[in-house]
Formats: structure tokens, sequence, C-alpha cells
């Protein structure tokens, strides 16, 4: 049986992702993927940025069972096999690839529980080079109010199924950034009322 699951969201938010990742991201260097999910943000990614060794991870055994066959059925050769990272460990396995040029977390932050946020920042600070980028993307909350109201229902509906869960106030996001001194470098406004926050080094 076909392991590939499909998510109508990353159909939809690919193109605006890549064209982000075109314009920030080196030609050739190590990508690591947090909450990789389904998978085809990464077999979609891989394709159209081949100098790229990209490394897919998701804590969820039929995500990782998801990626695999995704990775299978593209054969690419730039798409190592996913890993299981929870980013609120105080490592995560793959310290023997960093440094990173890029971590990429899409749905990440408001899919989780507020300490998935800090051990992103954490992590991020500990495997990124002093040129590289942490790029997430997602709903956020700027000035403690919603930019549009489908994302007000969005954050009714995510603490509807998990209380831990919500969009976040982009104002809290950049404060643990800074926390573990990544400074916040763009704000890139994408479809849909989402956002892409860009964090290096300090």
């Amino acid at each position: 049986m076909d392991a590939r699951q499909q998510s109508p969201s990353a159909e939809r938010n690919r193109e605006p992702i890549l064209a982000l990742l075109r314009r920030v991201l080196p030609e050739t260097g190590k990508v690591l993927e947090l909450a990789a999910g389904t998978g085809e943000h990464a077999v979609f990614f891989a394709r159209a940025l081949p100098g790229l060794d990209w490394t897919p991870s998701d804590p969820d055994p039929a995500a990782r069972a998801s990626i695999s066959a995704w990775i299978a059925a593209e054969g690419l050769a730039n798409v190592r096999p996913p890993c299981a990272i929870d980013v609120t460990d105080r490592t995560w396995g793959v310290e023997n690839q960093a440094p990173f040029d890029a971590l990429i977390a899409i749905n990440l932050i408001h899919i989780s529980p507020w300490p998935a946020t800090l051990g992103l920042m954490q992590g991020a600070r500990r495997l990124l080079k002093p040129d590289g980028l942490l790029i997430t993307y997602g709903a956020y909350k700027r000035g403690g109010a919603h930019t549009a109201p489908s994302n007000e229902s969005f954050d009714l509906w995510l603490k509807q199924r998990d209380e831990r869960f919500g969009v976040r106030d982009m104002e809290a996001v950049e404060a643990a950034a800074d926390a573990h001194k990544l400074a916040l470098r763009e704000v890139a406004p994408m479809p849909a009322n989402n956002f892409s926050l860009l964090f290096a080094p300090a």
C-alpha cells in the first residue's frame, strides 16, 4: 500500500514558499526541514532546488513513512531519509550534519505547544551556520491582534484541537528568537494571510 499522504495546504502554499526559498537560499548547501509532515514540500523543494542537500524530519512515524514514500516515488538523490526530531529535545540527532545553511519550519509554530517554538529557536542557534537562516511559515498575530477574520477562526479551531496550540504573536516569536541570539531579518507577507519570518544568528 502506498504510504504517501497528501495535504491540501501543501499544494496551495508550495509555490509561494518556493519563490521565497529561491530568493534567500544559496544555490548549494544543506537544509534541515522540521515537522515535514506528508513530505510533499520536501520533494517539491528538493526537485526545484537540486543543489541543496535536503534533510526532512518529523516526530510522527506515519509522517516519516509518508515522507519516505514520496522520496521513493520521486526518485530524488538530494533528499535524505527522514529522521525523527522532536524540537523540544536538547539534541536532535543531526548534529554530525551541522552546520546547516537553513532550517525550515512550515506550519510548526502554531500547530504545537509553545515549548516547541522555544526548542526550535534553541536548535536553530546551535545548528545554523553563522550566515544561515531559520525560515518559519504560518499564521501570526501582530500587536496582539489577528491579521484577518479567517486567522481568528483558524486560531479557535486549533485551540479546540489542542488547547496548547494557537496562532502566536509575531512579537512573542521574535522575543523567543532574540533570547537565543537569533535576529529577525525579514517579515515576508505570504498568500492567505500568512507570513514567513526569517531569522539569522545575531
